[in-house]
C-alpha cells in the first residue's frame, strides 16, 4: 500500500509532464493560441476546478454519515473481542472509541493493527481485555479537519504509517476516513485533471 501511494505522487508528475510534452510538439502558432486561450478569462474555470483541490469534507459527503463505518464506535469498557466482532460485521478496519455515556467525546480509536500487535502477538485474551487498554488514546491521535487537502491527509497517513485518520472540527469528531478513501479521491482527482488538460489542449476550454 505504501508503495502504491508513492506511485500516485509520481504518476501525477508523469501525466503533467506528458501533457507539457504534447504542447511542446504542436506547431508554434497552435501553441501560441493554446497559451493565449489559457491566459484568457476562460482559464478561470481551470483555476476554479484547480488540481489537488479535493478536501476531506468532499470525502465525507461521498461516504455519507453512516457509510463505510464513518460513525461506528465502541466504548473504553467494551471487550476487544466485541470491538473486533463489530469491525468484522461492518467490514471496517477501525472503530472510534468513546467513554461510556459520552458518545460525543472521543477517547481514541482501536484498529485491526492494535488487535494484532497488542492481543494476538502478546497472547492476551480479547474477551477479558478492555478496548481502553489497547486503543490509541485521543492525545496521541493524528487528525485532520474538514478543510484539510486530501493529498496532505495522504502524506500524514503515509509518513506515520496509519490507515485511519479521525476528522475533527471545533465541535468535536465528525467522521473518520481510511487510506482507501483517500487513495480513491486522489486517483479520481488525477483522472479528472487529466481529462481537463486533454480538453484544454484540444480546444475544449
Amino acid at each position: 500500500m505504501q508503495g502504491g501511494i508513492r506511485s500516485i505522487y509520481s504518476h501525477g508528475s508523469v501525466f503533467k509532464n506528458a501533457v507539457l510534452q504534447h504542447v511542446r510538439l504542436v506547431n508554434p502558432a497552435t501553441r501560441s493560441l493554446l497559451f493565449a486561450r489559457h491566459e484568457s478569462a476562460q482559464a478561470a474555470s481551470i483555476d476554479e476546478q484547480g488540481f489537488e483541490s479535493t478536501i476531506i469534507s468532499d470525502i465525507l459527503k461521498t461516504k455519507g454519515k453512516n457509510a463505510d463505518g464513518s460513525w461506528l464506535w465502541c466504548t473504553t469498557d467494551d471487550s476487544v473481542y466485541d470491538a473486533v466482532k463489530s469491525m468484522t460485521q461492518h467490514n471496517v478496519g477501525a472503530l472510534v472509541v468513546v467513554k461510556p455515556g459520552e458518545q460525543e467525546s472521543i477517547a481514541g480509536i482501536i484498529t485491526e493493527r492494535d488487535y494484532l500487535r497488542k492481543i494476538i502477538v502478546q497472547g492476551r485474551s480479547s474477551k477479558s481485555t478492555k478496548v481502553g487498554d489497547i486503543m490509541t488514546e485521543e492525545n496521541k491521535l493524528i487528525t485532520v479537519t474538514p478543510n484539510t487537502k486530501v493529498l496532505k491527509a495522504m502524506q500524514l497517513m503515509t509518513d506515520n504509517r496509519i490507515r485511519h485518520i479521525p476528522v475533527i472540527n471545533d465541535s468535536g469528531m465528525i467522521g473518520m476516513v481510511s487510506i482507501g478513501d483517500v487513495v480513491r479521491a486522489v486517483v479520481s482527482e488525477y483522472r479528472e485533471e487529466l481529462n481537463r488538460l486533454n480538453a484544454f489542449i484540444q480546444g475544449g476550454y
